[in-house]
């Protein structure tokens, strides 16, 4: 039982997996909310991706993953303000492994879009003779 305890805690280290917030992750999220949209290097998460590709070599997929996280960072810096500090500060928090601009995104989309369809009037769901 030890032993696959210790084998987990490596195996977890040795991917960068972290059971507790550390600093870097708590400097993160504060500089989401003060300062505007985190900088991350999407090298690592867009070679992963040009790895496995499809239709394109490696070095284009590389070069289209780039090109398509910087273009995202671009909307989320020309939008940042028009969502919610809290939803900044979950969003960013959440992705601590190896993050992206379009997960970041994406988060605050469905953040945005949840409390939208909870805010709207409800249907009237009374079948229609």
């Amino acid at each position: 039982m030890l032993r696959r305890l210790i084998i987990s805690i490596a195996v977890a280290s040795a991917l960068g997996i972290s059971f507790c917030p550390t600093d870097a992750s708590a400097r993160r999220t504060r500089a989401a909310v003060a300062d505007g949209v985190p900088s991350w290097d999407q090298t690592a998460s867009c070679r992963a991706a040009a790895s496995i590709a499809y239709g394109q070599t490696p070095s284009e997929r590389l070069t289209s993953c780039l090109a398509s996280e910087q273009r995202t960072r671009e909307e989320l810096t020309k939008n940042w303000s028009t969502f919610p500090a809290a939803d900044r500060n979950g969003c960013v928090k959440s992705l601590s492994f190896s993050p992206t601009y379009t997960e970041l995104l994406t988060c605050l989309e469905m953040r945005r879009d949840v409390k939208n369809l909870r805010d709207a009037k409800p249907a009237d769901t009374k079948p229609q003779r």
